[in-house]
């Protein structure tokens, strides 16, 4: 009888266990700390996000990735890159932004938070030979430091659309997208002559990000403040990475029962089983210090006609997905 009972238990055990295994899911935050504005892209067969450290601006001197497998156990990468290898930047290092081109990884970043021309900083480029670095300052200089059309330079994301590639970026409300060079160390001038094209829509306020669905462009950018529980995200619908771009609504914003200040994100990709991804960062309930900010992950959706629903974002993040064998 004993021998029953144990045995029953031990099977009793082992169901609970796989049940748990079957419905592990990533919970949210992602991983500890305080980290914002992340960028999430798929390297090889590991998916990886790039955030900022959350924190005054004169602590924002480095830059931590981190890397998964399955969406579910995260890897910490310290220190990928710092101010003590970018000589121009002091203070307030965010959103980095990165893309691989032939073998390299090239990381774009804003820095020194500059109020005008006449300040040293803007967005640079580092390098590396590994997603995980160590990287290292690319020019020497920032890419971009200057405003053009009233865009702040920070909040960079660079695009690859077929052989080309572009920085869409800015903050104070105002954004820009400029084609790249081949090898990312300045900019090609489009046909009218000018360099930097403003594409701002409709309540843009920063952190813009760009992806290609069914031959349409989603154009997606944060609006609110960043500090409040308003922050959000809202997107718009071209037939050109230029637009121009109407706003179709919010598509991610706070829950009060949840967390508060949901924005600055991005979108990934697992193109084998056509699910999407959206990375973010939010407040925890009760936080009310600006810089209290975690990185999220919740599943994107679209509508019979192309549209994003609302996110629902959850406590319980994301199920367990591999890459491609």
């Amino acid at each position: 009888m004993k021998k029953i009972l144990f045995l029953s238990l031990l099977l009793l055990t082992a169901q609970l266990y796989a049940q748990k295994n079957t419905a592990e899911t990533s919970g949210n935050p992602l991983f500890k700390g305080w980290y914002a504005d992340p960028e999430g892209i798929i390297f090889g067969k590991e998916y990886w996000i790039y955030p900022t450290f959350s924190a005054p601006y004169n602590k924002q001197v480095f830059f931590d990735a981190f890397s998964s497998p399955d969406l579910i156990h995260w890897t910490k990468h310290s220190t990928i890159l710092d101010t003590a290898r970018v000589k121009w930047a002091n203070r307030a290092m965010w959103a980095p932004s990165i893309i691989e081109k032939g073998g390299k990884y090239y990381l774009f970043f804003g820095a020194n938070d500059i109020q005008s021309d006449k300040e040293k900083g803007g967005i640079g480029v580092a390098v590396a030979n590994h997603p995980a670095g160590p990287f290292t300052d690319y020019l020497g200089k920032p890419l971009v430091d200057k405003f053009h059309n009233g865009a702040q330079p920070i909040d960079q994301f660079v695009y690859k659309d077929g052989n080309n590639y572009y920085l869409i970026y800015g903050g104070w409300r105002h954004c820009n997208i400029a084609k790249l060079k081949d090898d990312f160390t300045g900019f090609v001038p489009f046909e009218d002559g000018s360099t930097f094209k403003e594409i701002t829509p409709e309540n843009y306020v920063e952190g813009p990000f760009m992806f290609k669905k069914n031959g349409k462009y989603y154009f997606m950018w944060s609006e609110g403040g960043w500090t409040g529980p308003n922050y959000s995200v809202a997107y718009a619908i071209a037939d050109s990475p230029f637009g121009p771009f109407k706003r179709v609504g919010k598509i991610l914003q706070q829950d009060p029962k949840v967390a508060t200040g949901a924005g600055h994100h991005s979108v990934i990709h697992h193109q084998k089983d056509d699910a999407w991804y959206i990375v973010y960062h939010r407040r925890p309930l009760g936080e009310t210090d600006g810089n209290a900010r975690v990185t999220c992950m919740d599943q994107l959706f679209f509508d019979e006609n192309g549209l994003i629903k609302p996110v629902v974002i959850t406590n319980e993040g994301v199920g367990k997905r591999l890459l491609g064998k």
